[in-house]
């Protein structure tokens, strides 16, 4: 992030796939602004007059309740209100939705996925949240124990709960949904530092190297854990395989 270096994994959708979606609910055309240090010296009432009014020209805005803009975050509801005859537009001011008394935000829903509540996170979006992925290589442990898996980079997505969750997967532009398990941890097992996203695609040998996946969060399955063997490990491999099954009867809303 801009003003935080420090945060990697945070976003909840790729730019990519927020396209995607503003495309299906209609959106005719999409402005899409660089953050950077000169954007963000922008004033309020500068960027009302050179950037709403002369370069965007609206009739109607729609903001939230707390939406906040400018430098220093000085530019606020009222003053759009104030400057809304002078240059022409309508100022619509929305109604956050609701769950539980709590407001949907993008903060609820990163907390709902790291405390592996995948069910709640859904909800609050709509659709079944995913992490899309290029396949990279690995050590190949999953095949020497029998699942052979592949290992995903996941960049700068908000990291879920550690563990084990039921998925489905779209490869490349292929229509065919696949079913499987995701492992989202360091293998401890195996002494490993790293956390990643490694997984099992039900049924499937072919090589994805390379490939781009797309990987649907269904249902977390168990916590991760630290096991005395891979005998004991691949036994509970197997139970997890058939744990995840029965949780991908639920439909994906895509």
């Amino acid at each position: 992030m801009f003003f935080n270096k420090k945060i990697k994994n945070y976003r909840l959708t790729s730019e990519e796939e927020k396209f995607m979606i503003f495309k299906k609910y209609g959106v005719n055309f999409l402005i899409n602004i660089k953050f950077n240090k000169i954007f963000s010296r922008v004033s309020a009432m500068k960027f009302i007059k050179s950037i709403i009014y002369k370069k965007i020209n609206p009739r109607l805005i729609f903001v939230s309740n707390n939406f906040k803009f400018g430098n220093k975050r000085k530019g606020n509801i009222q003053l759009l209100k104030n400057y809304g005859k002078k240059y022409n537009y309508k100022l619509l001011k929305i109604i956050p939705f609701k769950s539980r008394k709590k407001i949907i935000s993008s903060t609820l829903i990163r907390k709902s996925l790291q405390a592996g509540k995948i069910n709640l996170a859904n909800k609050l979006l709509s659709r079944t949240w995913f992490i899309d992925g290029v396949v990279i290589s690995g050590k190949k442990l999953g095949r020497k124990l029998g699942f052979r898996t592949c290992n995903i980079d996941i960049k700068n997505y908000i990291l879920p709960k550690i563990g084990i969750y039921a998925v489905k997967i779209l490869i490349g532009n292929k229509s065919k949904i696949y079913k499987g398990v995701a492992y989202f941890g360091s293998r401890p097992t195996f002494g490993g530092k790293k956390v990643f996203l490694e997984i099992n695609i039900f049924n499937f040998k072919k090589n994805l190297y390379r490939k781009k996946l797309r990987v649907f969060f269904l249902k977390f399955v168990r916590k991760d854990r630290k096991f005395k063997n891979s005998v004991q490990l691949i036994r509970q491999m197997n139970k997890d395989v058939i744990f995840a099954t029965k949780s991908l009867k639920e439909k994906l809303v895509i």
